[in-house]
């Protein structure tokens, strides 16, 4: 396995990470990243093959628990409930009950809300001068919609984003002590707030997620109150963080590309923004025993990383990757994972972009970037700093 050195936080590297995962992709489906410590799958088979393979998975070995510090302590107390980071069973019930609310037709029904918010935000946008698209239009609509899937007041969604923000803090490679501890006291307040709205949608339960969540059953059993509040904070976590910056992309490469979305067009535009430019680039995973995979042994314990951004250039599945087509058939990217993690909140996603950004195309029909956008310190993550257009 080659190694292979380039600081994540590098500027030129945040800038565009892509010919660094070139260069690993050409040593072959795995290659060593020195600054993570870790092997990397970088292939689109290997990538696709990894998030299947049960024999890996996000829960580290028990006996291979690190001591959590104290100051980190709130966060990992929230962490404990949450499906992304457990195998199963606990998995498994925790996903089925979050299915039963989440269910598609509950998904699909909120399209005319989603066009309303977006025709309402751009409504509210000034006439003249610069606007930034990533706070005026990719930040809220995730956020609104999420609080009123979990019937949270929509003002509260400032408050909701700033507590997103800092717990997802600890998944970028940037992160320090203040960063640390800033995403402990998010998870300790937005625990503290969804708990009161736990205890009264139990004894008033009305027609929204978090009612429903409460009442779904599997087997017997329901969500705890702690399993409820780490359910709503990640739906919101993982669905602002990856929504905004698809959006945020997506606007930024089809005004760059000169190419307009459509209702017509929207699906399999949509497509490859999410392929050309994803905004999580790593997701990693567990060996819980010996595996073979690629020309490498992986122990039990061990880490691999799967590179989502990597793996969705790979120039055996698309031709001329680092283009922007989106008339190129639609292959299935690694953008939302894969396997029994596949992210839950997909179709939510998807239909947030493929209403909203042929709203904005249409509305804002002759907009232009005010300037070059720049892409923000967030690695693993990747999104823009900001978005500025003139109309």
């Amino acid at each position: 396995m080659q190694r292979f050195s380039k600081s994540p936080t590098d500027p030129a590297f945040v800038q565009d990470p892509y010919p660094f995962y070139d260069e690993m992709r050409a040593a072959g489906d795995l290659a060593f990243w020195e600054d993570y410590a870790l092997p990397c799958a970088v292939s689109q088979r290997a990538v696709s093959a990894l998030l299947k393979d049960r024999r890996f998975g996000r829960e580290v070995p028990p006996e291979m628990a690190p001591e959590i510090p104290a100051h980190q302590a709130p966060f990992y107390a929230v962490e404990a409930h949450s499906m992304l980071e457990l195998e199963p069973p606990r998995h498994t019930r925790l996903r089925g009950l979050v299915l039963r609310a989440f269910t598609s037709r509950r998904i699909a029904a909120l399209g005319s809300e989603i066009a309303a918010l977006a025709q309402r935000l751009i409504d509210e946008m000034p006439a003249t001068g610069e606007i930034d698209l990533l706070t005026a239009f990719c930040q809220p609509i995730p956020v609104i919609v999420i609080a009123r899937l979990l019937g949270v007041p929509e003002e509260m969604a400032p408050q909701l984003l700033r507590w997103s923000a800092d717990m997802v803090g600890m998944y970028q490679a940037r992160r320090d002590m203040a960063m640390e501890i800033a995403a402990a006291t998010a998870a300790t307040e937005f625990s503290d707030f969804l708990r009161g709205y736990v205890e009264t949608r139990r004894k008033s339960p009305g027609d929204d997620l978090l009612s429903h969540l409460i009442a779904a059953e599997e087997g017997g059993e329901k969500l705890s109150t702690d399993e409820l509040i780490t359910t709503c904070i990640l739906l919101l976590n993982a669905g602002h963080e990856a929504t905004v910056h698809t959006m945020g992309n997506g606007i930024k490469t089809l005004l760059e590309q000169g190419v307009t979305i459509t209702e017509e067009n929207a699906a399999p535009v949509v497509e490859e923004v999410l392929r050309y430019d994803p905004p999580l680039h790593m997701f990693t995973r567990f060996a819980y025993e010996e595996v073979e995979a690629y020309g490498h042994t992986f122990q039990r314990g061990d880490q691999v990383a799967l590179m989502l951004g990597a793996a969705n250039r790979d120039p055996a599945v698309w031709a001329e990757p680092a283009s922007f087509d989106p008339a190129r058939p639609v292959v299935t990217n690694t953008s939302f994972g894969g396997g029994m993690h596949f992210c839950v909140g997909a179709p939510l996603a998807r239909l947030e972009l493929v209403t909203a950004l042929p709203i904005l195309f249409e509305r804002l029909a002759g907009m232009q970037l005010a300037c070059t956008p720049k892409y923000a310190d967030l690695y693993h993550f990747h999104g823009l700093e900001a978005l500025k257009i003139t109309r």
